[in-house]
C-alpha cells in the first residue's frame, strides 16, 4: 500500500505529511515536486527501505512512516505557509524547526492615521483599520526599504511627531508633516500608490529599476549595487500566495468527488485568511451516489453536532437544489448568518479548486490501494472478451497528404520497442491510411499472431473500420478507440487534465482526466503518436533531401539510384567527400553534388 502511494505522488508543489501504523503523525514536509521530494527518501526495493543518504533522525523516522498523504498547492510558496501552520497546529513528533509560536511576517498600515507607516509583524489584530500584506517567505525587510526608498512615506515614527524637517526631508525621501509641508489627504494619495506596488510588485520593481539607473549615470555605483541586491530579494519574495487571501476571513470549504462506488467529501478549513487544516473522509455504496445528495448530507452531518460554528461562510465546489434552505437551518442553529456558495471566480474559487484537486488525488490514491491490474480495470470497463495481455497501438501521421506514414506500437506489460512497426503510406486521408495499415497487419497475423487488443488513435468511425476489417479476416480481436478531446478544433494534449473519449462497439466512456484506465491508454496512444511523428519528421527529410538532389543540372533518378545504392542514405550522400563522388559519377556532376551539399546548411 505505501509503495504504490508513494509511486504515485502528484507532481505538483505541496505538504506531504508521514503517519506510521496507530495513526500518529510523524512528520510534516513541503515540496516543489512532491513525487521527487518523496522518492528521495526511500529505496523502493523489496521490501522498501530508507534511503542511504539520510540522516540518522530521518532514517529512524522512514523506518516508522506506514502511511502518506498529500496535500497539493499552487506554488512552492503556498507549500511554505502551509508547511509552517500545520507544523505549529499538529506538532508532528519528527518536526524540530517551526514549532514555535513564531509564524512568517506581514507588513502591515494603520490607515486611519493621517500620516501612517508601513511596519513589520508577526501578530494578526482583528482591526478593519489595519490592511496587511504577506506572509512574506523571504526577506521581508528588503521589500519594506523599498517601499520607503521609492515613496516619499513618513520614514521614522518620531518624524510625524517632530517639530523640525530632518535630513530625509532634504534628501526627498520624507514630505515632512511635522512641519506642516503635507496635507493628510496628499499622503493619503501616496499611501495609495505604495499599496498598489505592493499589490503589484511589478510596479516597485519598475521604481527601483529607474532609481538604479539614475545612481549608475551619477556613477554612485555603491547605491546602485544596494539597489540591485534589493531588487533580487524583493524578486525572490514578492509573490502572490494563494494559500492565505489578503483580506482576512473565516471559511469552510468543501469539494466533493465520486467514481462509481465510491466517493471523498475534502474539506479545507481557512481560519483568518489562512489553512489551518484539512480533513477527508470516504464513502462506499453499492448503487453510486449523487452529488446533490453528498453535499447536502456531508454538510448536515458536518454542522449538526456543532453548538456554534467559526467559519460564516461555507464554499462549496459544486451548487445543489437545497443548499439555500440548509443556509437557512445553519443561521438558525448558530443565530448568525450563514452562507453557502459555489463562487466561479476569484480568491474564493481558486480555494474550492484546491479542494477539489486535492479530493481528485486523495480519490485517485484510495483506488489505487483496492484496484485490480490496469489491464483488467480496462476489460471489465470497455467489455473487452479477453484479458489484454498483448495490445497494438496503431496511429498515423502527415504533413498535407505528403511523407504519409503510420506506425504501431506494442504494449506487453510496458512497451516492446522491438516489436514496433514503421509504415509507409501511399493513401492521402486518414481513413484510407488507417485502413491501409490495418490491412497490412492483417497479411502478416501468420508470421505474428494477432493480439489481444487494437487500440486506434481517432473515434468510432475509425473503430467501425477495424471492426470491419477484422470479421473479413476473421480474426478475433478487440478494438477499442480514443478520440482526443477539441478545443478550439485543437487537440488538447495537457498531460493528466485531457478530457479524451473512449469508444468500444457498442458505446462512448467519458472519464474523469484522473481516472487510471483513461490515463493508461493515453500513455499508449502518445506512445504511437511519437513514434509515427519521428517516423514522418524522417521521411519528410528524406523526401526534401531527394528533391533537392534531382533538381541538380545533371543528376537524375539513375545517378541518384547509384549514390543511394553506394552511401546507403541521403545523409551519408550530404557528407561525402569530392573523392568519393568521383568514384561513382563523372567530374563534373561530382562536383556539382559536392558543391552543393556542403554548401547548403541542411544537416
Amino acid at each position: 500500500m505505501l509503495k504504490i502511494s508513494l509511486q504515485n505522488a502528484p507532481e505538483n508543489a505541496g505538504i506531504y505529511q508521514f503517519f506510521n501504523a496507530q495513526g500518529m503523525l510523524l512528520y510534516v514536509g513541503k515540496a516543489k515536486i512532491l513525487k521527487n521530494r518523496i522518492k528521495s527518501y526511500f529505496r523502493f526495493s523489496d521490501p522498501l527501505a530508507p534511503a542511504t543518504n539520510l540522516s540518522l533522525r530521518i532514517t529512524k523516522m522512514i523506518q516508522e512512516v506506514a502511511r502518506v498523504e498529500y496535500i497539493v498547492v499552487p506554488s512552492e510558496h503556498d507549500a511554505l505557509i502551509l508547511e509552517n501552520t500545520l507544523i505549529k497546529q499538529l506538532k508532528p513528533k519528527y518536526n524540530i524547526l517551526l514549532r514555535d509560536d513564531k509564524t512568517y511576517p506581514y507588513i502591515c498600515i494603520h490607515t486611519k492615521e493621517p500620516f501612517a507607516r508601513f511596519e513589520i509583524t508577526r501578530k494578526i489584530v482583528h482591526d478593519k483599520s489595519i490592511h496587511y500584506f504577506g506572509p512574506f517567505s523571504g526577506s521581508v525587510k528588503s521589500l519594506l526599504d523599498a517601499l520607503y526608498l521609492s515613496f516619499p512615506l513618513v520614514q521614522k515614527k518620531k518624524c510625524a511627531q517632530g517639530k523640525k524637517a530632518c535630513l530625509f526631508y532634504q534628501i526627498g525621501r520624507c514630505p515632512a508633516p511635522c512641519e506642516g509641508k503635507i496635507e493628510p489627504f496628499e499622503y493619503a494619495k501616496t499611501i495609495e500608490d505604495a499599496i498598489n506596488a505592493l499589490k503589484n510588485p511589478r510596479i516597485l520593481m519598475a521604481a527601483l529599476n529607474e532609481k538604479m539607473t539614475l545612481a549608475a549615470e551619477k556613477l554612485n555605483y555603491e547605491e546602485a549595487a544596494t539597489i540591485r541586491d534589493m531588487m533580487g530579494s524583493i524578486e525572490h519574495i514578492a509573490q502572490t500566495t494563494h494559500v492565505e487571501l489578503l483580506t482576512l476571513g473565516n471559511y469552510d470549504v468543501f469539494a466533493i468527488e465520486c467514481y462509481n462506488q465510491t466517493a471523498i467529501v475534502m474539506r479545507l478549513f481557512i481560519r483568518d485568511g489562512k489553512i489551518v487544516s484539512t480533513s477527508h473522509s470516504f464513502l462506499h455504496h453499492t448503487q453510486g451516489f449523487e452529488k446533490d445528495e453528498l453535499y447536502q448530507r456531508a454538510l448536515f452531518d458536518f454542522y449538526y453536532a456543532m453548538d456554534s460554528s467559526l467559519a460564516q461562510d461555507i464554499l462549496i465546489a459544486n451548487s445543489f437544489e437545497e443548499q439555500d434552505s440548509l443556509a437557512e437551518f445553519l443561521s438558525e442553529k448558530f443565530h448568525q448568518k450563514m452562507t453557502i456558495s459555489a463562487p466561479q471566480r476569484g480568491k474564493k474559487h481558486s480555494l474550492v479548486a484546491l479542494a477539489q484537486e486535492n479530493a481528485q488525488q486523495l480519490l485517485t490514491s484510495h483506488l489505487d490501494k483496492n484496484k485490480d491490474s490496469i489491464e483488467e480495470s480496462l476489460q471489465t470497463l470497455c467489455d473487452l472478451t479477453s484479458l489484454p495481455k498483448r495490445i497494438e497501438i496503431f496511429d498515423n501521421s502527415h504533413l498535407g497528404g505528403s511523407a504519409c506514414v503510420g506506425a504501431m506500437v506494442v504494449w506487453e506489460e510496458k512497451f516492446c520497442k522491438s516489436s514496433y512497426r514503421k509504415y509507409t503510406l501511399h493513401a492521402h486521408d486518414e481513413y484510407a491510411q488507417m485502413k491501409e495499415m490495418l490491412e497490412r497487419r492483417i497479411q502478416d497475423f501468420n508470421k505474428e499472431p494477432p493480439p489481444d487488443l487494437w487500440v486506434i488513435d481517432g473515434g468510432k468511425t475509425l473503430l467501425l473500420l477495424a471492426k470491419e476489417l477484422l470479421q473479413r479476416a476473421n480474426a478475433s480481436v478487440d478494438v477499442i478507440a480514443i478520440a482526443k478531446e477539441k478545443i478550439d478544433a485543437k487537440a488538447h494534449r495537457a498531460k493528466g487534465r485531457a478530457q479524451d473519449t473512449l469508444y468500444n462497439i457498442l458505446q462512448s466512456f467519458h472519464l474523469p482526466s484522473f481516472d487510471k484506465r483513461l490515463q493508461f491508454v493515453q500513455k499508449l496512444r502518445d506512445e504511437a503518436h511519437r513514434f509515427a511523428h519521428a517516423f514522418h519528421q524522417k521521411k519528410k527529410r528524406h523526401l526534401d533531401l531527394q528533391s533537392d538532389l534531382l533538381n541538380l543540372e545533371g543528376i537524375g533518378e539513375a545517378k541518384l539510384q547509384k549514390l543511394l545504392n553506394y552511401f546507403g542514405s541521403f545523409e551519408a550522400i550530404y557528407k561525402a567527400s569530392l573523392e568519393e563522388l568521383e568514384i561513382l559519377l563523372d567530374k563534373k556532376s561530382a562536383h556539382i553534388v559536392f558543391v552543393y551539399t556542403h554548401s547548403t546548411d541542411i544537416l
